[in-house]
């Protein structure tokens, strides 16, 4: 169970967004060839499309949290001790947990309504509240990696190892 769990979250998220990403070019691919070709398209491919981006978004932001891999300018960083780089680190992660927090609190609020109202969407006639939850869910995930973080980084600093600044996506 627990080699599961660290499988997931290694590459949990990833698996998701490369699902999600696979399933907005096929969707995406089809309603091209349906309009340009069969002179036809349909209601579900733009609309689905669109809310598997929306996940996609809010996934992909919490596995920039957890690779240190959102854009911030660094040249401060640069000049820093590795110790202070560490605090750095340590502060930014404090206040993005701050700041989801927030956006939790503030996000659920049209979940919850169209949970009350049976809202649903204009096209495939699902309930919206499906599609509105990938806001706190995404930024529920961000806390997750934001605590993973702020553990690595106090472990890190307390060690007086170097701080975790990510894998490379391109070399």
């Amino acid at each position: 169970m627990l080699d599961l769990l660290r499988k997931l979250d290694r590459n949990g998220e990833r698996v998701l967004l490369l699902f999600l990403y696979a399933f907005i070019v096929l969707v995406i691919f089809i309603e091209v060839v349906r309009r340009f070709v069969l002179l036809y398209s349909s209601v579900w491919g733009e609309e689905t499309a669109r809310y598997a981006f929306i996940y996609l978004v809010w996934i992909g932001a919490a596995v920039a949290v957890k690779e240190r891999a959102h854009i911030r300018i660094d040249v401060l960083l640069h000049y820093l001790p590795p110790r202070g780089v560490a605090v750095f680190y340590l502060l930014a992660d404090i206040l993005t947990a701050i700041l989801a927090c927030f956006a939790i609190y503030w996000s659920m609020d049209p979940v919850l309504v169209s949970w009350k109202f049976g809202n649903v969407t204009d096209g495939l006639r699902i309930v919206r509240v499906w599609f509105l939850a990938a806001v706190p869910l995404g930024f529920t995930l961000v806390m997750i990696r934001l605590v993973q973080s702020i553990v690595r980084d106090i472990a890190d600093l307390r060690a007086g190892r170097p701080p975790y600044t990510g894998e490379k996506l391109f070399d």
